[in-house]
């Protein structure tokens, strides 16, 4: 079921050359999804819907949910369902509210200097359907948008069966405050996003998971210099489990397929330094898979990106996991504390036996939109700072102007823009503008 590499004895620094890693988009995927985004942008809504049409075999009545609509569904689902909803958002909000950056203000040598955090005007969450449906999504990206202060956030979604958005995601946009949803799914919902349609307003930021098609529309409409998007890839799901003999095995082995059951395209490794544990938990993960209900989703995923690799030491195993730089990172060990200090590229880590990855995509706060194919290297989860944009504001003294002015005036004439010098030169006293030799 997963792939052994056997790393022993290799000496540090040649790990991350013998490691697997997934290619996130080929040339066919780019091309493909270029067409789709060039249709919506041609075409707008008939395009959307009749990719929608094609891509998942349903047409939408209308593009467009009533808010109302939202509500009514909140009010339809179970109560048990719709209380565990409400009480998931206050824990994102608090943490998010906590997260939030604080206005920054700077004074030294007569010139204050203040950083304001101004939200964009409007943003898209795009959460993910077809093999299952994600409420969770709608709470994790809707929530940190307006803990930004966003006061117009949309929600697209791949429709159901029956061309409408289920009313447990549509609850979850009630709880959450979206101000539209949308049953667009795909790189159509991207482009539809970025362009605008008649049904769809065009946005400022455009966040949240998908699959390679969705990951590669959004880096394409940022590339075209209309639309923000996180630096962060945020493409099929990941998880990195690395256990020692102090775990329960059938834990550390559900922790592996977890992630798994989303679908094909990601990423699920074991990494251990004790073979014997290694072995049981290998045994683990194919009784569970066999059992799974949604094993077919589970095998497809391990059977491409599933490994378990037997390193030396845990300083060994940080090292693959850092070559990895995986979305989520689980520290199933003796002393999970002590290996925290050696992580540098992870989207999120979780600590001990009784901090498994669900936790984090469902409750404890951090969004779960988080970076994959690697680029936990060069960016992190979802936060409101994703949404909101720093507005310097300088204002300077008379003392701070005399001080500074030499100095500006002699770097402005070393890159030759003498406007730049004059600027300063001519707000001084006459008895100082002499221009510099």
């Amino acid at each position: 079921m997963l792939t052994r590499l056997d790393l022993r004895g290799l000496a540090p620094g040649e790990l991350a050359g013998r490691l697997p890693r997934p290619n996130a988009a080929g040339g066919e995927p780019v091309e493909a999804v270029r067409a789709i985004l060039a249709e919506v942008r041609e075409k707008g809504d008939d395009a959307v819907l009749s990719l929608t049409e094609r891509f998942d075999g349903v047409r939408p009545g209308a593009l467009s949910v009533p808010p109302a609509e939202c509500d009514a569904a909140l009010a339809r689902i179970d109560s048990t369902l719709r209380a565990a909803l409400h009480a998931a958002a206050g824990s994102i909000r608090a943490f998010q509210e906590a997260e939030r950056a604080p206005e920054v203000t700077h004074e030294a040598g007569g010139i204050v200097t203040r950083t304001l955090r101004r939200p964009v005007d409007r943003a898209g969450c795009y959460v993910p359907g077809g093999r299952a449906v994600y409420p969770s999504t709608v709470l994790m990206t809707v929530i940190p948008a307006k803990v930004a202060g966003v006061p117009f956030v949309s929600v697209c979604v791949p429709p159901g069966p029956d061309g409408t958005v289920p009313d447990v995601v549509l609850a979850a946009a009630s709880i959450a405050g979206a101000d539209a949803v949308h049953p667009i799914g795909g790189a159509q919902a991207i482009a539809a996003l970025a362009y605008g349609t008649a049904s769809v307003r065009a946005v400022d930021v455009i966040v949240g998971p998908g699959n390679v098609f969705v990951a590669v529309a959004k880096r394409e409409v940022a590339g075209e210099g209309l639309v923000g998007v996180p630096s962060a890839f945020a493409g099929p799901s990941e998880v990195v489990v690395v256990a020692d003999g102090t775990v329960e095995a059938s834990h550390a082995a559900v922790d592996v397929i977890v992630q798994a059951e989303h679908g094909p395209e990601g990423l699920a490794w074991l990494v251990s330094w004790d073979e014997a544990t290694a072995e049981v938990i290998e045994s683990e993960v194919g009784r569970l898979v066999a059992d799974s209900p949604r094993r077919a989703d589970i095998e497809a995923t391990l059977g491409k990106s599933g490994f378990s690799v037997l390193v030396d030491t845990p300083e060994a195993a940080m090292e693959v996991v850092n070559a990895i730089a995986p979305e989520h990172l689980e520290l199933l060990c003796d002393d999970p504390e002590a290996l925290v200090p050696l992580v540098r590229h992870a989207g999120a880590v979780f600590c001990g036996p009784m901090s498994p990855a669900s936790i984090g995509d469902y409750w404890a706060g951090p969004s779960h939109v988080l970076p994959t194919f690697g680029s936990a290297r060069f960016a992190g989860a979802l936060t409101p700072d994703d949404f909101t944009k720093p507005v310097h504001v300088v204002t300077v003294s008379a003392a701070g102007f005399t001080a500074a002015a030499p100095h500006v005036i002699a770097l402005a004439e070393a890159e030759g823009l003498a406007a730049h010098a004059d600027s300063i030169r001519l707000r001084l006293p006459d008895s100082s503008r002499g221009r510099a030799s």
